[in-house]
């Protein structure tokens, strides 16, 4: 039996984390021996496994998680929202008994005091084959998890405009050099969720010579599924007789990317544009983090807090009538796909992996990068179609047609097979 072993930071926490989580799961499905082993657990799910022993390794692994957020202020500017990681902590993954059993080493997302360059140029003492995926930019740039227009990762990073001293031999060009020499001695497949996200990998510096395969994330789409439009409404305290708009809302100042500035004025937009019709519109807002700072929004508004029940959240997805997603960038962001497994119509800007989801006209709408005008006649679109249902009919099937668990674990299972053939002709 195939064995895999996934490595990640975090277990099931932020995007990367329940990618690889369902990935895990769909593996399992197809008879794959898979393991989540994690940096830091949250949970107490006893099938996902952690490299930390004992609660004083525990403390430790929480005390340099803090320790980098704490000097990264040092040298980040101010003002700066973009996530940004340093190299200063990592650990040794070689000894755990089930990476030195496995037959494929599985890299996630591994920032925050897990795998910094040394510990993952070490994996090579390992021979054996490692697919790394891509969840974020950080792995081919010189720190930032998000690039927006710089393009200093096609060379060799330095002049950081998000570092306090900024030149060519900065921390970015320092920490890019550090990544390039593991490169060199660990060779690795890079698995890109989105077609954005494999076109960056190949214009990447750091990643020249490495191969790089498209194959996306998954979830559960027997749990995200829809549901009757009103029935879902009534369930979730909605009125039925109002086109319910859903959105996820982080209130944070490392979440610049997440657009939500562009959200709000594209709302007033909207109401302008629908005149008395607006009392027709309600926002149901998910993902804040109390309702302290959260600005005044121009519909009435419900806000959910965070969920943690995905039953929960699918119901609320399958409730509402559309899904708004302001993202400036996102690699294949699980908002989207969630949504529209729900049946659930998708208004997004052009941009990073959403086109991979989002079919224009067909299960949603693109609008014009940064454009509010182009959000807001997206709002106006999805409001006046006349055949609502098929459109929720066509977004569930994109799901099931391109990101179900099946389809995506034997994508999976092709490249690991591949891998270990190569393996076997190189001896």
């Amino acid at each position: 039996m195939l064995k895999v072993v996934h490595l990640n930071t975090y277990d099931g926490n932020g995007g990367a984390g329940r990618a690889c989580m369902r990935l895990n799961r769909a593996l399992l499905s197809q008879n794959v021996d898979s393991k989540v082993i994690v940096h830091y657990k949250f949970g107490k799910n006893p099938q996902i496994g952690t490299f930390n022993r004992n609660p004083v390794q525990k403390a430790y692994a929480a005390a340099t998680i803090i320790l980098e957020r704490i000097l990264a202020k040092r040298y980040l500017k101010p003002l700066s929202r973009t996530p940004f990681s340093f190299t200063w902590f990592g650990r040794s993954v070689i000894r755990q008994p089930d990476v030195k059993n496995a037959d494929i080493i599985h890299l996630h997302w591994i920032n925050h005091g897990f795998l910094d360059p040394k510990h993952i140029a070490q994996i090579a003492k390992l021979n054996k084959p490692v697919v790394w995926t891509f969840h974020d930019s950080n792995a081919f740039t010189g720190g930032c998890h998000v690039r927006y227009a710089c393009d200093h990762y096609m060379r060799e990073c330095g002049n950081c405009p998000l570092l306090i001293h900024e030149g060519d031999n900065d921390i970015s060009h320092k920490i890019w050099q550090q990544k390039r020499k593991a490169y060199d001695l660990l060779d690795f497949t890079v698995a890109a969720p989105s077609s954005w996200m494999q076109a960056s990998v190949k214009n990447s510096s750091l990643m020249r010579g490495k191969a790089i395969n498209h194959i996306p994330n998954t979830l559960e789409t027997d749990i995200f599924k829809p549901a009757d439009k009103k029935q879902a409404k009534q369930k979730a305290g909605l009125p039925t007789d109002k086109f319910i708009f859903l959105s996820g809302f982080m209130p944070s100042r490392k979440d610049l990317h997440k657009g939500t500035q562009y959200l709000l004025n594209s709302l007033e937009l909207l109401k302008q544009r629908l005149g008395a019709d607006a009392d027709k519109i309600e926002l149901v807002i998910f993902g804040n983090r109390g309702t302290e700072g959260v600005p005044d929004f121009p519909f009435k508004t419900s806000f959910l807090g965070t969920i943690n029940n995905d039953e929960l959240l699918a119901q609320c997805y399958a409730a509402a009538d559309a899904f708004l997603i302001p993202s400036l960038e996102d690699n294949l962001p699980y908002t989207v796909m969630e949504s529209l497994a729900c049946g659930t119509p998708v208004i997004a800007f052009t941009t990073g992996g959403i086109p991979d989801m989002v079919q224009h006209g067909y299960n949603g709408y693109l609008a014009t990068y940064k454009s509010e005008d182009s959000f807001t006649d997206g709002m106006e679109w999805i409001i006046k179609h006349p055949e609502q249902k098929l459109i929720q009919q066509q977004a569930r099937q994109i799901i099931m047609d391109t990101f179900s668990e099946e389809v995506i674990a034997q994508k999976h299972i092709r490249l690991y097979e591949s891998l270990l053939q190569k393996e076997d002709a190189d001896v």
